[in-house]
Parts: C-alpha cells; sequence; structure tokens
C-alpha cells in the first residue's frame, strides 16, 4: 500500500509540471506597453507569445479606447482576431463605410484573408486578441 501511494504521488507531481516549451499567461499579470504607431493613439498592446515583427507564429493582444478607427488597410498574412471584450465593427472595401460593418463582441472570432483590404471600428473599450505568422504589418490605404 505505502508503494503505490509513492507511485501516484510521483506520477501526479510529473503531470502537474508543464513542459519548458508551454506558454501559460496569467491575465491578471499581462503587462500593458504603448501599441505601435499604425493604431489608434492610446491603444495598449501586450505580446502574449512569440515577436509580432519578426518571422513565426504571434499572439499579442490590443486593448482600444472607445471611439476609435483603424481606416481602410491591409495585411500582406492572415489575420485571425478574438474579440475579448468590447464591440468591434468591421467592414471591406478601399473606402470607409460605416453602415456595412459587421458587429463582433467578446467570444466572436474572425479571419481577415491576405490582402483584403479593410477597416475597423471600436465603439467601446475593448481587447482582441490577434495570432498570426510575422512580421506583422498594417498597410494603410491610400
Amino acid at each position: 500500500m505505502r508503494f503505490t501511494a509513492v507511485v501516484v504521488f510521483a506520477l501526479v507531481a510529473l503531470a502537474a509540471a508543464p513542459p519548458p516549451e508551454a506558454i501559460q499567461v496569467d491575465a491578471a499579470k499581462i503587462v500593458w506597453n504603448d501599441g505601435p504607431p499604425t493604431i489608434p493613439k492610446g491603444t495598449k498592446a501586450a505580446v502574449l507569445e512569440g515577436d509580432p515583427k519578426s518571422p513565426g507564429i504571434f499572439t499579442m493582444r490590443l486593448r482600444v479606447p472607445a471611439g476609435s478607427k483603424v481606416m481602410p488597410h491591409w495585411h500582406p498574412r492572415p489575420e485571425r482576431v478574438t474579440i475579448l471584450s468590447g464591440e468591434v465593427k468591421v467592414g471591406f472595401g478601399d473606402k470607409w463605410d460605416g453602415a456595412g460593418m459587421r458587429a463582433f463582441h467578446a467570444g466572436d472570432f474572425y479571419v481577415n484573408p491576405p490582402d483584403s483590404h479593410h477597416y475597423v471600428a471600436f465603439t467601446r473599450t475593448s481587447v482582441i486578441q490577434i495570432t498570426g505568422e510575422g512580421p506583422w504589418v498594417l498597410n494603410p490605404l491610400p
């Protein structure tokens, strides 16, 4: 019986230790920094995985103030977005068209294909999570 208890304890201890490559983020400990200059003023950013400026997969969060807009632009690679809080409206095309935008809320998800011309409005302060392949580039339309 004593041997069995030792084995069970050892197995539980091994199972509880994540592998060194595991990424585990405690949301309460996220460090927010000023966002890049290509996104609305006042936006805060936190990189959770990888480096958006370098080749390879990355995950980052953006906390965007209410009333912010990202005018028509495109990205060279797919952009996978999960809305964590707030409301985000997305439209497609070369010119802003507020009437043609779709609203996304907490828990919603969308993928913008590479090179798709789109624009975004943040009607409420929102937190979004973007996962993609770097380098992440936002190319404004003229």
